[in-house]
């Protein structure tokens, strides 16, 4: 790719985009260069990709390997992440380690609560939003899990200490949390909720523990699904602590 600094006010905010258009397929990349261009001040000249043997043809001609392509005052750019890079945006790297996926269920989990809590009458600041809260969020972590439960069983076997010595312990896990929290949300069967609760939440976070802070084994989370760049660590350790600690203020309370 040409070497291209960002131009400055005095240039002529003109660039060309080459993007796929055809009936069955529409580039999302070439939509984003497109509104980011636009967004930067620049007068689009766009420039549709109708085929495939086009496509190809354009790739030959100009030594590249994707599309779409990007060009500003006659030097090329490049595709969408070299665009960014251009304009001085962060490009996101794919394998890079991230907690995003665990806030964002912590985020819905607790305005979940704060709904229900909205919809019952109940105080919007109470130890009763704190019970649901955790509830639903073990609901959700459950969800994810359950997208693709070989993929979580997988990643989980990894350092779940119960599930290496017996593999369908993995694959049943988020059952068991899914269940376990939709009981404590509903509040019935409190004979089985805490227990199956105490039970995966003691025993996932002794195999945390052991895993990050004893052997120092750096690892991904299977805690939002077996696809994820949550790194194992403190916050997969504060899931099975949350779940033990809500088994144990509701066997003190019901039991």
């Amino acid at each position: 790719m040409t070497t291209t600094t960002a131009p400055t006010a005095t240039s002529s905010r003109r660039a060309i985009l080459y993007r796929m258009v055809m009936p069955s397929h529409i580039c999302p990349y070439g939509l984003k260069a497109r509104h980011l261009l636009r967004r930067k001040g620049y007068e689009v000249d766009d420039r549709w990709i109708t085929t495939r043997e086009e496509q190809e043809a354009f790739k030959t001609a100009h030594g590249v390997k994707t599309t779409p392509q990007v060009f500003i005052d006659g030097d090329r750019i490049g595709g969408y992440d070299d665009l960014r890079r251009f304009f001085g945006l962060k490009v996101k790297d794919p394998a890079a380690t991230s907690y995003v996926p665990v806030l964002a269920v912590f985020a819905v989990g607790l305005l979940l609560a704060l709904a229900i809590d909205r919809l019952t009458g109940a105080p919007l600041v109470s130890l009763l939003l704190v019970e649901r809260f955790i509830a639903v969020t073990m609901m959700l972590l459950a969800m994810l899990k359950l997208q693709d439960v070989d993929r979580f069983a997988t990643m989980f076997l990894g350092y779940d200490l119960l599930a290496r010595r017996l593999v369908p312990y993995a694959h049943a896990y988020p059952f068991l949390e899914l269940g376990a929290g939709a009981l404590m949300l509903a509040g019935v069967l409190h004979w089985l909720s805490i227990p199956v609760a105490l039970f995966i939440g003691g025993i996932g976070g002794v195999s945390v523990f052991k895993a990050v802070y004893i052997d120092k084994r750096s690892l991904k989370c299977a805690c939002v699904g077996g696809n994820s760049n949550v790194p194992l660590g403190f916050v997969s350790l504060t899931e099975n602590v949350m779940m033990v600690a809500m088994a144990l203020w509701m066997a003190a309370r019901f039991l």
